[in-house]
C-alpha cells in the first residue's frame, strides 16, 4: 500500500517545503475521511519538474502537471521515471488550464509559485478554481513583497526596499527579475474575487532562510524541531507576513 501521506525528507531545503505538506496532508486527510477514497485526482498547474508532482505520485495519487515549459516537463518526465511513478505531462498555461483539463474534475489544483510570473493573475487563479471538483482545493504559493523588503533592506539595499514598499507589483524596479509579489491581504482578496473560500492562510520559509544549512546536517532531531517551530511560526499573523512565501489553501 503506497504512502497516501508524503512528508518531506529530512534535507535542509526540504523544511522549506514541510509547512505546505502539512496542510496538503491535512486536506487530503479530511477529503479521505468525506469520501471514503484514499486515490485523488491531483493537478499542478506550472508545477514544472515535479517537486510536488512527483511524491504525490509516489503516494498513489492520479497527478497531471500542466506547464508551458518543454524543458521542465522533459525534466518532470524524467524524475518521475527515476522514482518508478506516472505523471501526466501536458503543455499549457495556467490560464488555458481548462483546455487541457476536465472542468470540475480535480480533488486538488497546485498553483504554485505562479501568479508571480503570468501575464495576469486574476485568469490564472480562476482557471484554477474551476478546475477544481466543487467540493475540492486550490493551493496557491505567492511570492511575499514584505518578506523582500526585509531582505533588501538587510542587503543594504535601502532604495530597492524603498522602491517595493511604494510599488503596488511589489517590485524594485526593472532589474528585478520577479515580475509581481503580494502580501497577505493582497493575496486573499485576488482569490476571494475568484468566488473561491480562504480555508488557511500559512507563511512558508518564516524562519528556514535564516537558519544555516550545517545546523540541521546529520541531525533528525534539529530538522524535526525546526519544522514544528516552523508549522507554529507559520500561523502567527506578525511572524506569517514577513515569511519568504505565502501559502493559502482556498476550497470551491
Amino acid at each position: 500500500m503506497p504512502d497516501r501521506h508524503p512528508a518531506p525528507r529530512r534535507a535542509p531545503s526540504a523544511v522549506r517545503t514541510a509547512v505546505v505538506w502539512r496542510v496538503l496532508r491535512g486536506f487530503l486527510d479530511d477529503r479521505a475521511e468525506a469520501t471514503g477514497r484514499t486515490v485523488f485526482d491531483i493537478v499542478d498547474a506550472g508545477g514544472g519538474t515535479g517537486g510536488f508532482a512527483v511524491p504525490l505520485a509516489e503516494a498513489g495519487h492520479n497527478v497531471t502537471v500542466v506547464d508551458p515549459s518543454p524543458d521542465s516537463l522533459a525534466a518532470l518526465e524524467r524524475r518521475a521515471a527515476e522514482a518508478g511513478v506516472t505523471v501526466h505531462a501536458t503543455q499549457g498555461d495556467a490560464a488555458d488550464l481548462l483546455d487541457v483539463v476536465p472542468r470540475g474534475g480535480a480533488d486538488l489544483v497546485l498553483c504554485h509559485n505562479v501568479l508571480e510570473y503570468v501575464d495576469d493573475p486574476a485568469p490564472a487563479l480562476a482557471a484554477a478554481g474551476r478546475a477544481a471538483a466543487p467540493d475540492g482545493a486550490v493551493s496557491v504559493i505567492a511570492a511575499n513583497t514584505v518578506a523582500a523588503v526585509l531582505h533588501r533592506a538587510l542587503s543594504g539595499r535601502f532604495d530597492d526596499a524603498l522602491r517595493l514598499l511604494g510599488d503596488p507589483a511589489g517590485t524594485w524596479g526593472e532589474r528585478d527579475l520577479m515580475p509581481r509579489r503580494f502580501t497577505a491581504e493582497r493575496l486573499t482578496e485576488l482569490i476571494e474575487k475568484t468566488g473561491l473560500r480562504v480555508r488557511e492562510v500559512h507563511g512558508v520559509r518564516v524562519l528556514a532562510d535564516l537558519v544555516p544549512s550545517p545546523l540541521l546536517d546529520g541531525d533528525p532531531s534539529a530538522f524535526d524541531a525546526l519544522v514544528d517551530l516552523e508549522a507554529r511560526a507559520s500561523t502567527i499573523p506578525a511572524l506569517r507576513d514577513i515569511a519568504t512565501q505565502l501559502h493559502i489553501l482556498a476550497t470551491r
